[in-house]
């Protein structure tokens, strides 16, 4: 019964079993069928796709090829347009060449006394009366010293402003050696006053010490100076009230015939001359060929040596190798010619770097000749400030230890004093006999001036006359009070003391806008990591409208002044706003972008100011380094909303980009129903109104060339 009843059991199990494999089978079958049907219709879906693309590429290429043959017919046409708007700027130099001639002659009627500075026997013949004259009164050198300080200031600006074809390389090296010898001999004067009021310091002895404290200063420099003639201090800190500066003695030296003075002058006279050099690189000349007709040259070139010319003299591409850019001397100026000439500008670099050489070797020979042979990096390298990427600001802290010298008597009427044969002598600490003793350091506390900004906490470092360079070792126990303005430290020994500020603090810039703001007037503002500078330029001079750092207005004392783009970069420097790079500055930004793109563009811009604003676009970091990307606007009303509309140059072609700075991604693809022009000017022209047009050709030249000095200082499109 079993048996019977197990069979059919298996015989039904095994009949389930077929089934179910067969209906597996066809849904397999019905599956497969599916998938190669969906294969069919995606390979034809992407077929279509394929197909339609292709149609697009080929449209747009015939596009692309029509608007380049419509460019190149109209090419010539357009060049020739713009090289007569380029005009301007040969009349802009044509008036600075007259006014120049102008001033010298002003000079020689004016008869004033003063020395003419392009005349170095002039300068030579002050020099030397000025030092014949033994008059030591501190209040009549400090008087003398302003006149001095004018003058060096002029011979700074004649280096700056005078073209190449109107200065020969001697008459520029006279100038620079003019410079040196009147630095060096107002500093002279400072030591032969000092002497003088130690030989009475009676006449300043404070009631309550019984020594000798005294505070005597100008808008240039601050004089403090203390005696020790009790030899005994009662307090252990000393501080000069009308300046707020003090020291701390070791006990050696509170009971030695020693003086000690604190000589702030607001200028540096002792930073190498060759470091101011660098840092205000020149302007274009007029003798040399304009930016943007070097480009248009350019275009008419090959192909092949249109790219070596983008490639040799850009900013290092690879934003990795950013502070390892190319250590030539190329100024701004030579990076400009050698758009159209490589090779003749490089010979040209050669010349100049030969005469900045000169100058350094007056200055600081040792610190170049031990840059050539020594090329590993040692400790005590780490402690030599780099002058290219620190500069002090709010000039420098000569701090001294002196010789009491032997006091003036009053004897039967007569005044008699020992006169010292070496003159003014320094106090040496630590004394030269002890080299193995260890000897407690010198405490200082400064009070930093409010004429300057330091955007961060200053770093300190002192004067090395044997190496002739900056550097922070023999420095400790910073302690720097921001509100107070006030940093306290310790020295090892006594020496010259700068305040240094990081040079590229504020680049790269945030953003950047250049908006007109009357008839030949606009307002350029340059936002940075720590403050927003508004300059406002009208005809060739500009203006620092104000300084903004968290919602407070700094440097008070030097907005609203009208001076030079080139006295500005200085003043503002001095300062401690340095939004102007220098002709190294790529080697500490990170900066790719090739000068026929920036510099054509500087250019265009000027002559389109009158009616455009144009600003900062994020998608020019995106952009190649042949190329710019920025916003551009009409704007004939100040207080108009501006329409922003994104452009792209390249040196060659100028644009209108689809995107917008809402974009997602970057792209090259045109604005509709738009074309691309050889120049920007004809590619915002196709835009603009009639009337932007017209005010854009009345524009003044000295406007037109004030903007692009200013650009062309700040270089906005490469360092932000």
């Amino acid at each position: 019964m079993e048996l019977h009843r197990t069979g059919p059991k298996k015989k039904k199990k095994s009949g389930g079993t077929k089934k179910e494999r067969k209906a597996e089978k066809l849904r397999l079958q019905q599956e497969e069928e599916e998938r190669k049907q969906q294969e069919e219709e995606e390979a034809q879906l992407q077929a279509q796709e394929e197909a339609a693309r292709l149609e697009k590429e080929r449209i747009l290429q015939e596009r692309m090829a029509q608007l380049e043959a419509k460019d190149q017919e109209r090419r010539e046409s357009e060049l020739a347009e713009l090289h007569s708007l380029e005009h301007k700027f040969l009349s802009a130099e044509q008036w600075k060449t007259n006014s120049r001639a102008n001033a010298k002659w002003e000079h020689y009627l004016s008869c004033d006394g003063s020395p003419d500075p392009a005349v170095v026997q002039e300068v030579n013949t002050f020099i030397s009366l000025w030092r014949d004259d033994q008059n030591k009164d501190i209040q009549l050198v400090m008087e003398k010293g302003e006149e001095v300080l004018n003058l060096i200031e002029k011979l700074q600006f004649l280096l700056l402003d005078t073209p190449p074809s109107e200065i020969t390389e001697k008459e520029a090296l006279q100038y620079q050696e003019c410079i040196l010898a009147l630095q060096t001999l107002l500093h002279q004067k400072y030591n032969g006053a000092t002497e003088e009021l130690l030989k009475n310091a009676n006449m300043y002895k404070d009631s309550a010490t019984g020594n000798m404290q005294a505070v005597i200063k100008d808008k240039n420099v601050t004089f403090c100076l203390w005696a020790n003639l009790t030899k005994y201090m009662r307090t252990k800190t000393q501080m000069f009230g009308g300046a707020q500066h003090g020291f701390e003695l070791p006990r050696s030296l509170a009971r030695g015939s020693v003086a000690v003075r604190i000589l702030h002058t607001h200028y540096d006279h002792v930073s190498p001359l060759w470091l101011w050099c660098h840092s205000l690189p020149e302007l274009p000349s007029s003798e040399n060929k304009d930016l943007t007709q070097l480009a248009n040259d350019k275009v008419e070139e090959t192909e092949e040596e249109e790219k070596k010319a983008r490639e040799e003299p850009s900013m290092p591409a690879e934003e990795g190798k950013c502070s390892e850019g190319r250590k030539s001397l190329l100024s701004f100026k030579e990076i400009s010619n050698s758009t159209a000439e490589i090779k003749e500008s490089e010979e040209e670099t050669e010349k100049k770097s030969e005469t900045l050489d000169i100058l350094s070797e007056v200055q600081d020979p040792p610190m170049h000749e031990e840059k050539k042979e020594e090329e590993v990096v040692t400790a005590d390298d780490i402690c030599i400030v780099d002058l290219q990427q620190f500069f002090p600001v709010g000039g420098v802290y000569h701090i001294d230890a002196l010789q009491l010298p032997p006091q003036v008597k009053e004897v039967k009427g007569w005044t008699m004093v020992k006169v010292l044969d070496d003159g003014l002598e320094a106090y040496p600490y630590p004394p030269a006999e002890a080299e193995d003793t260890t000897h407690p350091p010198i405490q200082i506390t400064l009070k930093l001036p409010d004429h300057v900004v330091y955007f961060v906490d200053p770093v300190v470092a002192r004067w090395d006359p044997v190496g002739q360079q900056w550097r922070t070792d023999g420095i400790s126990n910073v302690v720097y009070e921001s509100q107070e303005k006030r940093i306290t430290f310790q020295l090892g020994t006594f020496s010259a003391v700068a305040l240094l500020q990081e040079a590229h603090l504020n680049m790269p810039y945030q953003a950047w806008e250049l908006r007109p703001t009357g008839v030949d007037e606009a307002l350029l503002v340059v936002t940075t990591g720590f403050a927003t500078i508004q300059i406002q330029i009208k005809d060739n001079q500009c203006m620092l409208s104000s300084v903004v750092m968290e919602e407070k207005d700094l440097l008070s004392h030097i907005t609203g002044k009208w001076l030079s783009p080139v006295v500005l970069r200085a003043v503002l420097k001095k300062a401690g706003v340095n939004i102007f790079p220098g002709e190294l500055s790529h080697n500490y930004v990170c900066v790719k972008k090739a000068p026929l793109a920036e510099l054509g563009a500087y250019q265009q811009m000027a002559l389109l100011a009158p009616a455009f604003a144009f600003a900062w676009s994020k998608w020019n970091l995106e952009a190649s380094p042949e190329q710019v990307v920025f916003k551009v606007s009409e704007h004939l009303k100040p207080d108009s909303v501006q329409a922003w509309s994104l452009y792209l140059f390249n040196g060659h072609r100028a644009q209108k980009l689809k995107i917008t700075e809402s974009s997602e991604v970057f792209s090259e693809e045109l604005e509709e129903d738009s074309e691309f022009h050889s120049t920007l000017y004809h590619m915002l022209k196709d835009f603009a109104s009639k009337e932007a047009m017209e005010k854009v050709e009345r524009a003044s030249f000295l406007f037109i060339d004030g903007v692009y000095q200013l650009l062309l200082a700040t270089r906005v499109l490469t360092y932000s």
